[in-house]
């Protein structure tokens, strides 16, 4: 099939959505509920109706937009990622997925192509974590992993619950409705740059994810004694940030040993009380996530974590609690998509290399709903959430020319 992706009009999009930002260019932030991020789901949603497609939201912001095929009754083809972005991020993570699905449906129908299966793009809610604490907020309620309970005990840093902050937002519908039945779905294939430079390094145009890493998010908190940094001796002291460094790097250790290259941990808050030049810390707060594409692998680190947690506060005879925020599992990429994935790119004569996705991302809580799989395409040096993030227009040109050939075999199943 011949599909005439519109470069020009794609990357004119993706440079208009990166304008909403409460950062200035190139930096993006783009945080769930704000101004920005409100102004951002009008604009998609403007480009959608001008596209003659069908809206509707859910109680948490998720965006359903679909191209109703020939048998309507039968469970829909979806595709789709975000709009969100942490700060100073950069333009391309999770909005290539988002307008990269819609330029690959106006592209099918400009071809004349009929799906006979429904096509569904989803814009999800915060697959970041910024607001919230947990990353995929709105494919984790969809898929059950997250209830309405759950969500009550999430709050932001100025105390709101995603339920206070998504009424405030608009969206008053009833949340025990956002969750998804097993099934609802044919299948989901997602679009998204690669995050890491093995294909612009081996010059292969196409990843075919296989699997997806399994998170774990734990939050430690570390109480000590504070104290005049003069007056209280070195023998006598309960130095909170101290403690905390001989955890983070014993972290960092509980990752390298595990003799996997896909074993992954890091701190990434850390944050001391009271911040005083001349005052022992008394409180650390710790942010750890812990990443492996096999779980028991994985599990086995968050054990050894805690463990070195309890060990090293209890030598250093200072108070400790850890919480697990999630622990997921990871996902395996559906045989029948990623040989779709292969056909469709020789059909376009692009070479594709099978390749681990070490980034989560809502595919891996859509795997729950429905058969699975992810499209890489490269981004430069493998940076991203860096205002620098790159990716070529041609390079997300043939992206999509997959994702919509894809989406196309997938349809007519």
């Amino acid at each position: 099939m011949n599909l005439d992706i519109n470069q020009a009009r794609l990357s004119a999009e993706l440079a208009k959505l990166a304008t909403f930002s409460e950062a200035p260019a190139p930096a993006v932030t783009r945080i769930l509920y704000t101004k920005q991020d409100l102004e951002a789901r009008a604009y998609f949603k403007g480009l959608c109706l001008e596209a003659g497609l069908e809206l509707r939201e859910d109680a948490l912001g998720n965006t359903f937009v679909r191209w109703t095929g020939s048998d309507p009754d039968l469970p829909a083809v979806a595709t789709g990622s975000h709009i969100d972005a942490i700060p100073h991020a950069g333009m391309y993570d999770g909005t290539v997925g988002v307008l990269g699905g819609l330029e690959a449906i106006r592209a099918l129908k400009l071809a004349g192509f009929k799906p006979k299966r429904s096509i569904e793009l989803i814009l999800f809610t915060a697959e970041e974590p910024t607001r919230f604490g947990v990353g995929c907020l709105g494919s984790r309620v969809m898929s059950g992993v997250l209830d309405t309970n759950g969500l009550a005990k999430l709050k932001d840093s100025e105390g709101k619950t995603p339920d206070e902050a998504r009424q405030e937002a608009g969206f008053s519908d009833n949340l025990a409705d956002v969750r998804l039945t097993e099934g609802f779905y044919y299948a989901f294939v997602e679009l998204h740059i690669e995050q890491m430079p093995q294909l612009e390094q081996k010059n292969i145009p196409i990843g075919m994810v296989t699997a997806i890493a399994a998170p774990a998010t734990l939050h430690i908190a570390l109480e000590g004694a504070g104290g005049h940094a003069g007056a209280v001796l070195m023998p006598e002291r309960k130095d909170a940030l101290v403690c905390g460094a001989e955890i983070a790097q014993t972290i960092e250790s509980v990752a390298l040993t595990t003799g996997s290259i896909d074993s992954v941990a890091t701190v990434g808050i850390f944050d001391i009380h009271p911040r005083a030049v001349n005052s022992i810390p008394s409180k650390v707060f710790m942010t750890v996530d812990v990443r492996d594409t096999d779980l028991g692998r994985r599990d086995s680190m968050v054990e050894a974590i805690k463990d070195a947690v309890w060990t090293i506060s209890a030598e250093r005879k200072l108070k400790a609690t850890v919480e697990t925020l999630n622990a997921d599992p990871p996902a395996s990429c559906a045989r029948e998509i990623t040989e779709a994935t292969e056909l469709a790119s020789r059909e376009f004569g692009l070479r594709t290399l099978p390749m681990v996705s070490r980034a989560y991302h809502d595919a891996l809580f859509m795997a729950r709903i429905c058969p699975t799989g992810m499209i890489f395409i490269p981004c430069k040096d493998g940076v991203s959430h860096r205002p620098d993030e790159y990716s070529k227009p041609e390079d997300i040109e043939r992206g999509v020319k997959v994702l919509g050939s894809v989406l196309a075999r997938l349809s007519q199943a």
